[in-house]
């Protein structure tokens, strides 16, 4: 969860249930409607593109990829090999969210409300939104080869 007060810690309770039966759980923004409050239009856009653009160049079938707020159960943590983890930025959360529905893990996406942070400020920049569309390739790239 990010820590700038942008996701309601009330939802862990759900997530934690949800862990019981999934390997990972997906904050979505996205599900059933945009829930994305006062964030400047631009920013949404951004995001809601990019989990587009995710789903398209990988096949990953969820709607929120690119959302901060998720839940990785033992099981997925200990199978992925953090060592191969590659990106930085926020492809971060793309690339695990993809290496879990890749080993074929129950995942699930559950509906959040995001805030516009109170807090802090954002590290959006040319250089992560790069790194994104790159890596997304990189991902579908190493599928493909098994390399992943």
């Amino acid at each position: 969860m990010d820590c700038d007060f942008s996701h309601e810690p009330e939802a862990i309770a759900e997530f934690s249930q949800k862990l019981q039966d999934y390997d990972l759980v997906i904050g979505s923004r996205y599900i059933g409607g945009i829930r994305i409050m006062n964030w400047p239009f631009h920013r949404l856009l951004l995001s809601y593109f990019a989990s587009i653009y995710a789903r398209v160049i990988t096949g990953i079938t969820f709607l929120d990829s690119t959302g901060g707020f998720n839940a990785y159960s033992r099981k997925a943590l200990l199978a992925l090999n953090l060592d191969k983890i590659f990106s930085v930025g926020y492809a971060f959360q793309i690339e695990l969210k993809f290496k879990v529905w890749s080993l074929g893990l129950p995942c699930i996406e559950i509906p959040i409300t995001f805030f516009e942070r109170t807090e802090g400020a954002s590290k959006m920049s040319g250089n992560i939104i790069s790194e994104a569309v790159i890596n997304v390739f990189k991902l579908r790239i190493k599928k493909i080869l098994g390399t992943l």
